[in-house]
């Protein structure tokens, strides 16, 4: 049986009371979902409402976004994302958590997605997350009741990185400072450069450049896991 990958995306699409749209960011979907797509894995969507996911950072020039926006059956998919209901954990090897400010406002508290995630981790299988997309990891706890970060290095988009868009009293927590209260080891490169952080079978990453190494991150430990 094929492997297969749980993507998941924000439904939230207003960023703060800037007036600005916000939602999931193209590169942290479509840089990933290519390398899945090379090995051979398949990939389901889900989002805390369902359906029709808010999509940002459409830039043009990436070839990678043009080849899913240009892609039909990908498009449709993340036009009619699953609802937390309607997903079978022991389906999925991996869940990732992609990015995005929508995250910050429709991942942490998710406790549909948090079970999800828990159910998959607990029984062997890949948690991973991009950028914003660790929003979703910090209420995550295991079976024994630690946090899922708790103990663990990972990578997210820091404090510098929110700084640097202006955002830092836009969203509701700092993620550098949550995923630390949690009892993670936060590793950073400089400001938006790739980092893909593995421990244990957690995978982060810290901004949309880290994407793709997020991906092959995955691919990597569900390759080792066969």
């Amino acid at each position: 049986m094929s492997q297969k990958v749980l993507i998941v995306l924000t439904s939230h699409d207003t960023l703060g009371d800037t007036g600005k749209e916000t939602g999931y960011y193209l590169a942290e979907v479509s840089h990933p979902v290519a390398v899945f797509d090379r090995a051979g894995i398949a990939v389901d969507y889900v989002s805390p409402k369902g359906g029709k996911a808010p999509m940002t950072g459409v830039e043009l020039e990436d070839p990678l976004n043009t080849a899913f926006l240009n892609n039909s059956e990908k498009m449709k998919q993340v036009e009619n994302t699953l609802t937390p209901s309607q997903v079978n954990p022991a389906d999925y090897d991996a869940i990732f958590y992609a990015g995005g400010h929508g995250t910050m406002w429709d991942f942490a508290d998710n406790e549909a997605l948090a079970s999800i995630a828990a159910n998959i981790y607990d029984r062997g299988g890949i948690v991973a997350a991009v950028c914003h997309g660790p929003a979703g990891l910090v209420n995550i706890k295991l079976s024994n009741g630690d946090y899922l970060v708790a103990g663990k290095t990972v990578a997210g988009f820091t404090n510098e990185e929110e700084e640097a868009t202006g955002l830092t009293k836009v969203v509701p927590f700092l993620l550098e400072d949550k995923l630390t209260e949690r009892g993670a080891t936060v590793e950073k490169a400089p400001k938006f450069e790739a980092k893909v952080v593995t421990s244990d079978r957690l995978v982060t990453g810290q901004n949309p450049a880290s994407a793709g190494g997020v991906g092959e991150a995955i691919v990597a430990l569900l390759k080792a896991e066969k």
